[in-house]
Parts: C-alpha cells; structure tokens; sequence
C-alpha cells in the first residue's frame, strides 16, 4: 500500500507553498553572489561594520539554504511515523536561523571591541561603494520577501525576511560609517556601527528563537484565550463539564486541540461532538480537534470525578 493512503486524514498535514518557493530560490542566488562580493570587498577595504555585513549575508545563505529544504518537507504527506507530516520542520529551521543570528551578533559584538582596542586603517571608498550595491540588493530582497508573507503565512520565510531586514539595516550602517569616517577621519565609527548592527540582529534572532521555542513546547499560540475556548464548549447543550483540554501549533497556521468532555447521558454524543467541532471551526478556525466523551461514573477521574458527581446530584 502506498504510503500516502495508509490512514485518512481530516486535516491535510502539508503545506504546498509555490510563492514562498519561488521568492526564496530568487533571494538565495542573489545572497549567494553578493555575499562572495561582500567577503572580497570587506578583507580588501579592511572594514569590519563590511565584514559584519558579510558575514549575516554568510548566515542569510544558510537560513535560506534550511528555509528551502524546509519548505520541500512540508510537501511530504504524513506516514505510519510522522502522523502531523514534516510541518514541524519548518519550526525546528526557524529556530536554528534565529540561533545562527544570535551567534553571528556575539561575533559582531567580539570583533567591535577588538577594533576599539586596536585600530585599524580602512578604505572608506571601496568600503562606500560595496555597501551602496549591497543596499540595493537587500532592499530588492527585503520587498520580494514581504510580499511573499503577505501572500502566505510562513515562519521559515518570515525568519528570512528578519535576516534581510537586518541586512538592510546593516547596509544603511556601512554607509554611515564610511561617510563619518571620510568626512571625520575617525575609524572609531567602523567598530561603533558594527556595533549597532549586532545588536539589530540579535533581536531579530531572539524575536525568530521565541517564536519558534513556544510552538516547539506546544504552548497555547497567541491570539487563543484557552479559558473562552473552555466556556464555549461548555455553552453547548449536553456538554457538562470540560477538562484535560489541550490547544497547540505544528505549525504556523496548523492548529490542533483535544480535550475530554462529560456529556449528559441523555443527549446524544455524536451531536455533541460535531457542535463542539462546528463551533471551533467556525468561531476559532480551528479545524483539526478531537473530543473525547466521557461519563464521570465509568471512567476514573478521581477527587475530580467525585466533586462532579456530587456537584451534579445537588443541582437535581
């Protein structure tokens, strides 16, 4: 039997995302190449806020490189071992581009304080020039990026987008720098800009890791009040009690929820089950749940089950 057929799903666990595909095969090649002019052009001119630049493009190379393969597993259809699919791959790369920003933002920070202990000459022209293309590229990626969020939800892409926003920032820095320094002489800008730049992108990286670390602990994701979505189920006739409710993201626009209901054992439990499913669909957009129903006198629930009960037999 073929993989793809052997269970059926309500929820298709895939993710076919030909924009995002399309906007970071484009950004890729074009890193790709201004990262090699960069690194030439930031050990030629000896400007370490250019190096810096170079070496977040380096790291955007890599998180694009993740954010691609991530992107083709997404595709893949869930299996016997993967039942939610390779949706959660898109979170575990974010992550790793988010920590990749935060190491390349300690390095930043390491260089710059080397650079104000010992000075070093710089070559503002070839410095200016490099910085100004690669202001153009970036803002060209930055906006080809962007329009693909819009168009779809992706945290991979998002995660690259931060990068090049970075970028863009770091390229803005670059050209700062070299223009204090050419009209001041002072090479103290290099490192105080470079400075400025890692600081940027540490908090794009922490931005990207905390996202990605709360979908990774399956947290409740924002924009959900789990005590509402509580209340709510309770609301529907024959639903008497709501407990042992879970709500979390495989991934960025992939939400699941299970929780386990005592039903009132005169209304039928099918109808319950499909209310409950119709109301979270329709009020929450959540489309991927499982209701468990349950009877406080057959299953086990302990102190819990027994403050029903006995809640229950005072009210009638």
């Amino acid at each position: 039997m073929a993989p793809t057929l052997y269970d059926f799903h309500h929820l298709p666990h895939v993710k076919t995302q030909n924009e995002s595909k399309k906007a970071l095969w484009v950004t890729l090649l074009l890193t790709m190449f201004f990262t090699a002019v960069e690194i030439i052009g930031g050990l030629i001119s000896n400007s370490l806020a250019l190096l810096s630049d170079s070496a977040h493009m380096a790291s955007d190379v890599l998180a694009l490189g993740l954010s691609m393969v991530a992107l083709y597993m997404a595709t893949r259809p869930p299996n016997r071992r993967f039942t939610f699919g390779f949706l959660r791959f898109e979170i575990i790369t974010s992550f790793l581009n988010g920590l990749t920003l935060a190491v390349i933002a300690l390095w930043i920070l390491w260089e710059g304080i080397q650079r104000f202990l010992h000075p070093e000459p710089i070559h503002f022209r070839l410095m200016l020039g490099i910085a100004v293309i690669g202001l153009v590229v970036n803002l060209t990626l930055t906006i080809v990026l962007s329009r693909s969020t819009k168009e779809e939800d992706n945290l991979n892409v998002q995660s690259a987008l931060w990068h090049f926003i970075g970028d863009l920032i770091s390229s803005i820095g670059v050209i700062v720098s070299a223009l204090l320094i050419y009209f001041t002489g002072w090479t103290v800008f290099d490192p105080i800009i470079s400075l400025v730049i890692a600081a940027i992108i540490f908090t794009g990286g922490a931005k990207i890791m905390r996202e990605s670390y709360l979908i990774l602990m399956e947290a409740v994701p924002d924009g959900f009040d789990l005590e509402q979505i509580r209340a709510d189920i309770r609301k529907i006739e024959g639903v008497e009690d709501v407990h042992d409710m879970h709500l979390w993201a495989i991934s960025t626009d992939h939400y699941s929820l299970s929780a386990h209901v005592f039903v009132n054992e005169r209304i039928q439990p099918l109808c319950v089950i499909l209310a409950v499913n119709e109301m979270l669909k329709e009020k929450y957009g959540i489309e991927h749940a499982t209701i468990q129903v349950e009877h406080a006198m057959l299953h086990d629930h302990g102190r819990y089950g027994r403050a029903f009960l006995e809640k229950k037999a005072s009210h009638e």
